[in-house]
């Protein structure tokens, strides 16, 4: 196992790991929307939650040099199933002609009182 970690403030608060490379695949533990230079919460709306919540798991991602494009499996907790969507619809930006397999999850309260939440597993060539 590779552990992989960014060095920006995506860090993990708690006794878990960013992300975990094993036998090619990478396992990216549930990511909120955080700003990944300032440590902040993204309190906006759901569009603007669910894109940052995307560009820091393409910072991940690129951390352990693979990409969106390789995301083969998406789970998403939303706060209230009013928002499926909006979330669908900002995903549909991101993942254009590349649809991984995916799963969205309405929930209650999510931490900090977010909207949005996204784990994934994604392919890493060469690992």
């Amino acid at each position: 196992m590779k552990y992989i970690q960014t060095s920006n403030q995506l860090k993990p608060a708690g006794h878990y790991s960013q992300a975990i490379l094993h036998n090619g695949l990478l396992y990216v533990s549930g990511q909120l929307p955080v700003n990944p230079d300032t440590g902040e919460k993204t309190a906006g709306d759901i569009e603007q939650q669910t894109r940052q919540v995307l560009d820091n798991l393409a910072l991940i991602l690129n951390e352990a040099d693979t990409s969106l494009n390789q995301v083969i499996k998406l789970v998403i907790y939303i706060s209230d199933v009013q928002l499926w969507d909006k979330v669908n619809q900002i995903c549909g930006e991101y993942f254009t002609d590349h649809k991984p397999v995916r799963t969205i999850v309405p929930t209650r309260d999510l931490h900090f009182g977010l909207k949005i939440e996204v784990d994934c597993i994604a392919i890493c060539e060469g690992s």
